[in-house]
């Protein structure tokens, strides 16, 4: 985004809100577009990773996976290749699909990964495990109660609800990011779920570090 000569650019985070503001949610194709996304770590969430070789997930290779508002597809890679599941990464950006698939064939083109653009709140399927980083914290906060009645619907039976909550920061009514405690995802998830795994993780980014939780849900 341009900024009138001798004035210093907004933060990256703040960028993003203003082309959300003017552009709703073709606004995040706008961020990739400009490259503004400072939700981009570069590399796989290391509570995933540790969730992974922990080995607590019953699941079957050759599964599938959903990681919605999948960015560039770095978790979507490390869910394929450390559980053998076929795994969709979907986003609204089409800048970002494409990112993501660049990403996957320059790194990881044997990966059971396929990227796709689509509007979350309308996908089908049933999944083993579905992952959520960074997802539930960009919607509306009028949009979470979707969002669990549609996380129902995608986990099958015996599935998995991997949650990264993140950033647990200090209240704002301003978002992206928007407010958000673990107690947000239960509420609106409702019955028929049970909690397997409840943690601060034991491995973070080093910006992520006491601002986040690792929540695991199994469908009932």
């Amino acid at each position: 985004m341009s900024t009138p000569s001798g004035t210093a650019a907004p933060p990256p985070m703040a960028q993003v809100r203003e082309l959300i503001q003017k552009h709703s949610e073709q606004g995040w194709d706008e961020a990739w577009k400009v490259s503004v996304t400072p939700w981009d770590a570069g590399t796989y969430q290391p509570p995933l990773k540790d969730l992974i070789d922990s080995k607590i997930l019953d699941i079957a290779s050759g599964g599938k996976a959903l990681v919605p508002g999948c960015g560039r597809g770095y978790d979507a890679i490390c869910i394929a290749d450390g559980l053998g599941l076929e795994t969709l990464g979907t986003d609204i950006s089409s800048t970002a699909v494409q990112a993501a698939q660049d990403y996957l064939n320059s790194t990881s083109p044997a990966s059971p990964v396929r990227y796709e653009v689509a509007d979350f709140f309308a996908l089908a399927g049933s999944f083993d495990l579905v992952y959520d980083y960074t997802f539930f914290v960009a919607i509306p906060p009028s949009r979470r109660v979707e969002w669990g009645q549609q996380m129902s619907k995608l986990v099958k039976p015996g599935g998995y609800l991997v949650t990264v909550v993140f950033p647990i920061d200090p209240y704002t009514e301003t978002g992206p990011p928007f407010y958000v405690r673990p107690e947000h995802y239960d509420e609106v998830l409702g019955d028929g779920w049970e909690k397997v795994l409840d943690k601060v993780p034991e491995t973070s980014l080093e910006s992520h570090i006491n601002r986040e939780r690792i929540v695991v849900r199994k469908k009932l």
